[in-house]
């Protein structure tokens, strides 16, 4: 694998994106963006995270992060982990959701091909992360990011979608406190 989209300063701010194997639009249901809310919720009181931005898309979320500890490889790994188990167990377990045969058959069929995974991957190993080095790249980043609803047509303005940080940005109520930049 190359280098060029891995996390090389624990220390630094980076623009990355989780993505769903096999684009599974899982998002697309509440239940689910809510345990990506309190995962991270925790991880902001309790592992030292810095969130700066995030949007929750379909099947895909960016975000601006950082590690108050200098562990954000570890971060990544740790949100990842505890969220991809706790939405795997809660689809398996959840007689109300409709997609679970077609859900679990993508999510088997993508950790047969990965020696990571035991049963199941839900998030795909790759974050493509980038280091932001300047205020304009993070402007940049950042308007992208909120801009993600406005793009798919789902909001007119990227303060009105809830599970975006762009409320915050605009000092509005929001689901979850960031930490701004």
């Amino acid at each position: 694998m190359g280098t060029a989209y891995q996390i090389h300063d624990q220390d630094a701010t980076y623009f990355m994106t989780f993505q769903v194997v096999g684009w599974a639009d899982v998002f697309s249901r509440q239940v689910y963006r809510d345990i990506i809310i309190d995962s991270f919720k925790f991880c902001r009181q309790h592992k030292h995270m810095g969130l700066h931005a995030y949007v929750i898309m379909t099947n895909h979320m960016h975000v601006i992060m950082s590690s108050n500890n200098g562990e954000l490889s570890g971060l990544v790994r740790d949100f990842k982990k505890f969220t991809s188990k706790r939405i795997l167990s809660l689809i398996s377990k959840n007689p109300r959701e409709s997609r679970q045969d077609w859900m679990e058959l993508i999510f088997k069929y993508h950790a047969k091909y990965n020696k990571r995974c035991e049963n199941k991957q839900f998030w795909t190993h790759h974050n493509h992360a980038v280091e932001l080095s300047s205020n304009r790249m993070f402007d940049r980043i950042l308007n992208y990011i909120h801009n993600n609803p406005v793009k798919a047509g789902w909001v007119n303005e990227p303060e009105d979608y809830i599970y975006s940080s762009a409320s915050n940005y605009a000092a509005m109520d929001s689901v979850l406190e960031i930490d701004m930049i």
